[in-house]
């Protein structure tokens, strides 16, 4: 048994391929799979089986179209009532390809129809977990109430994790390994180690949801303190169970157009540009979610920030980019919104204000200062006591409780949201000046 970990970075998403005599088995795949049917080329190998340990919320799989591509079945839980063709894996069903025996745990929790894949060969025994159990803690139970057709309450789902946790995993020996579908950066948890894996003997030592503790005690620790939902979770949730289309099609039925000055007004445009060149010169209604490379979010909080199904022009530096940009716009499902992918001419006529930063070092009371932070972020502290505190995935709905009589600044913790941020309140006040702040947040730490 070979098994192969390939990482999504800006998702922090991880999934795999396990190959056994000449066979391969997919766990989680994302959005695109040609990067498997490569490995599958490099690996002699034949895709014969995909599992998927739920109806994922932050990324659009490819299981529907590797099951159109290579024939191969689709396995997931009878309990996740699929629109798709599959074959149902719980308790109790097992599988056999290669050399290697699969079988099911329905480990609830995350969400209600999520299970655990055992793969065993000889003597390795390895646990490909979904968004159950991470490294360092557990899937979060908290989006089901809001992401998704299929509802399930926070607190019944925070109690089946507890189950889980306490009673599904006791068979396995501490040597098993552990490969979840997340790490550290993913919003589909907290507090996730850096590591890739693990072993189940590791998790039962150091993992807090594997201590002796009440039922109570459990839930109140994995409800506190969870990340934001961005608006496009429950959109991801339903495309997943009703099965995804071919992202080769969708991405490439985009409409291209070069040197652009003006757009159709009232449509949102995405500006993936570098803030500098953004603040230069930009398309009225722009939001700068900035996409220079994978360390950038630019899926998150385009997700974050644009609704599902609402329209955008998304604006690439250059035409070199269009690929890259589809393909991170692809992943959460939004590339069907795409208007049109545009590159722009010199007539733009849309500067963002120079901002005087000594002026502001002096003078913080002119000024109107904007955290964006998130909810968690700001509990630990503002960085200005009189800042008007709006996490950025509610800035476009809730701009009415900042004053507009003075110039603003936007904030965040790096200068990465605050790109967007700005953006957005500039695109709010007619006759106000926003500033961004930018990576000059620094110098207030």
């Amino acid at each position: 048994m070979t098994i192969k970990q390939f990482k999504d970075d800006p998702l922090a998403h991880y999934s795999y391929a396990i190959v056994s005599n000449g066979e391969m088995a997919l766990v989680d795949p994302s959005r695109n799979p040609m990067e498997y049917y490569r490995y599958a080329e490099e690996q002699n190998a034949k895709i014969v089986a995909v599992f998927e340990t739920h109806p994922h919320a932050d990324f659009v799989s490819s299981h529907m179209q590797i099951h159109e591509e290579t024939g191969a079945t689709i396995y997931v839980s009878e309990l996740l009532g699929a629109d798709y063709p599959h074959k149902t894996f719980d308790d109790g069903d097992s599988l056999t390809l290669g050399e290697t025996k699969f079988s099911a745990i329905n480990t609830p929790g995350h969400s209600p129809d999520s299970i655990t894949v055992v793969a065993k060969e000889g003597d390795k025994t390895a646990l490909f977990t979904g968004d159950t159990l991470f490294i360092g803690n557990v899937g979060r139970p908290d989006l089901r109430e809001k992401a998704g057709n299929m509802k399930a309450k926070r607190v019944d789902l925070a109690k089946q994790m507890y189950d889980t946790i306490k009673n599904k995993f006791t068979d396995l020996p501490d040597d098993a390994l552990v490969y979840p579908a997340h790490g550290a950066g993913s919003l589909c948890g907290k507090n996730m180690s850096d590591a890739a894996s693990s072993t189940l003997g590791n998790e039962r030592q150091g993992n807090w949801a594997f201590k002796e503790q009440t039922e109570d005690e459990f839930v109140e620790e994995i409800l506190k303190d969870q990340p934001f939902i961005p608006h496009y979770f429950g959109f991801n949730v339903d495309i997943n169970k009703t099965g995804p289309e071919n992202v080769q099609r969708t991405k490439w039925a985009n409409k291209l157009m070069l040197n652009v000055s003006e757009v159709e007004k009232g449509v949102a445009v995405v500006d993936t540009r570098d803030g500098d060149d953004f603040k230069a010169g930009h398309l009225p209604n722009s939001i700068n979610i900035m996409a220079r490379s994978e360390k950038d979010k630019y899926e998150t909080w385009l997700g974050a920030i644009i609704k599902p199904k609402e329209e955008f022009y998304l604006v690439l530096d250059s035409v070199n980019n269009i690929e890259e940009l589809l393909e991170r716009t692809a992943k959460i499902g939004y590339e069907k919104q795409v208007k049109a992918v545009i590159t722009l001419g010199s007539g733009v006529s849309k500067k963002s204000d120079e901002f005087d930063l000594e002026d502001f070092k002096k003078n913080k009371g002119n000024y109107t200062i904007v955290d964006i932070r998130n909810h968690s972020e700001v509990a630990e502290g503002k960085i200005f006591e009189d800042a008007i505190a709006v996490p950025l995935n509610e800035l476009r709905e809730n701009t009415t409780e900042i004053p507009s009589h003075k110039p603003v600044v936007v904030h965040c913790a790096g200068g990465y949201r605050s790109a967007a941020g700005s953006s957005i309140l500039d695109n709010r006040f007619e006759n106000t000046k926003v500033y961004d702040l930018s990576d000059a947040i620094n110098d207030f730490k």
